[in-house]
């Protein structure tokens, strides 16, 4: 079956292209140029994964995402923009985003970043709710939810794969490389930063429960360690 993709994005010229190219590499496209449709639209087509543009017409794609986002908590979304400030990045980050390509970018690469994607998103929802005790924490990755107690925070879809990724080397010390190759698809110094912002966000999630440390292994990557 051919993944559902919703493209946002008013320039006339690259949105076809793009369009066609999807289209010939068999995904289905549901596109549309301008903000204010985007989320009705959405909600008709029930994509697989999202390519929102930031910049558009009556409404920004980082606000699109943040609606998307309350009726689809899990679904891949990837930004495309000119903007390269690394506040823009984190604001996408924050937004809901799961990825973010900055225009111009191959069709190749934007290609290969959505089948990452696709290759990293729980899918499946007969599996059943499988917690996973960290501490004194549980953690459950198909909720994207991390709880302790009465407490549950909500996970991006990359906070919640990147600790699912060390609690499953748990112990043991994982290279950054392979982070970056799993969760990013390539070991860029973009992503490099990107990675280090969101150890720094599960550190923070996690520094209730003394137990459960991500240590850094110089030079080398993290060791994820529950006592």
């Amino acid at each position: 079956m051919a993944v559902k993709v919703f493209y946002v994005e008013d320039e006339p010229f690259l949105g076809q292209i793009v369009r066609e190219s999807l289209e010939s590499r068999d995904f289905s496209v549901t596109m549309v140029d301008n903000g204010t449709a985007a989320v009705a639209t959405f909600l008709t087509c029930q994509p697989d994964i999202c390519v929102l543009d930031v910049m558009l017409p009556g409404k920004d794609g980082f606000a699109i995402a943040q609606e998307i986002r309350k009726h689809s908590p899990s679904i891949p979304i990837i930004f495309v923009t000119a903007k390269n400030q690394t506040e823009d990045v984190l604001k996408g980050f924050q937004s809901g985003g799961n990825d973010y390509l900055r225009k111009p970018f191959s069709l190749e690469e934007l290609i290969a970043r959505i089948q990452n994607l696709m290759r990293l998103s729980v899918k499946n929802p007969t599996r059943p709710l499988d917690t996973i005790e960290i501490g004194r924490y549980r953690f459950l990755p198909l909720l994207y939810e991390l709880r302790l107690g009465e407490t549950v925070r909500k996970l991006s879809h990359r906070e919640s794969t990147l600790l699912q990724f060390l609690n499953d080397s748990r112990n043991t010390t994982v290279q950054r490389k392979d982070i970056l190759l799993k969760l990013w698809g390539d070991d860029s110094f973009f992503n490099s930063r990107n990675l280090d912002v969101y150890i720094t966000k599960l550190r923070d999630y996690l520094k209730e429960d003394s137990s459960v440390s991500i240590i850094t292994i110089k030079g080398i990557g993290y060791q994820f360690t529950v006592a």
